[in-house]
């Protein structure tokens, strides 16, 4: 990819402490991720997938090394900060969906706007419902949808903010083979349309096996496989 840098983990390390024993779930792991890129994580259970996602958005924090997003060092930054810019550059998309379950779906894709600061947001909200099959459902709440269609509103959600890069960690994980297929179909597009940077984390092969590239962690080392 000759697209500018988007991420940049160098020699992270990250230490639990498990009674008294200290548990090192990452070790030096080290990657690049560049604009328009999609990235997909890999390997077994425990292995330190979701951890690695987690420090890539600076949802925590490395006890070792150097994370940057957009040109910005999350290691030296406050949680404060760190949350600014997540707000500003990053979407994410959960395999549990994640959304608040006492707003309707138009309310919940409306959320990272509101969170920006920006008004008039229903128009944005109401066009990213129709893009994403769900013009019909926009009074809905969660309780109310399918879990295919709950992961439409999180994709909505995941990129009405026009995120540089978005996190997605097991997206198809609750959902069944024919859905997994529309949603991982409407994810891909959904990213093309919009140019963004595309890191998840799956155990679905056939879904890495369409992403640019395949990263796999085991025992807490990062490696590319493809």
């Amino acid at each position: 990819m000759s697209g500018a840098v988007i991420l940049s983990l160098d020699k992270v390390s990250k230490s639990f402490a498990s009674g008294d024993r200290l548990l090192e779930v990452l070790k030096e792991s080290s990657l690049e991720a560049r604009l328009g890129e999609s990235i997909a994580i890999v390997g077994p259970s425990g292995s330190g997938k979701t951890t690695l996602l987690g420090i890539c958005a600076g949802l925590d924090s490395p006890t070792k090394g150097e994370v940057s997003l957009n040109g910005e060092s999350l290691s030296t930054q406050t949680e404060d900060q760190r949350s600014d810019i997540r707000n500003r550059y990053v979407g994410f998309v959960f395999q549990n969906f994640q959304l608040l379950p006492t707003l309707t779906a138009l309310e919940n894709v409306m959320v990272p706007l509101e969170l920006r600061g920006e008004t008039g947001v229903e128009s944005a909200a109401v066009e990213m419902m129709e893009k994403v099959g769900l013009g019909e459902r926009v009074h809905h709440y969660p309780v109310q949808l399918s879990g295919g269609e709950q992961q439409r509103v999180a994709l909505a959600r995941a990129f009405i903010n026009r995120p540089k890069i978005l996190f997605a960690d097991e997206p198809t994980g609750n959902l069944d083979a024919d859905t997994s297929h529309s949603i991982v179909d409407l994810l891909f597009q959904l990213n093309r349309d919009a140019g963004t940077t595309l890191i998840l984390v799956t155990h679905d092969r056939d879904l890495a096996e369409k992403t640019d590239r395949i990263l796999r962690i085991d025992q807490g080392k990062v490696t590319v496989e493809r």
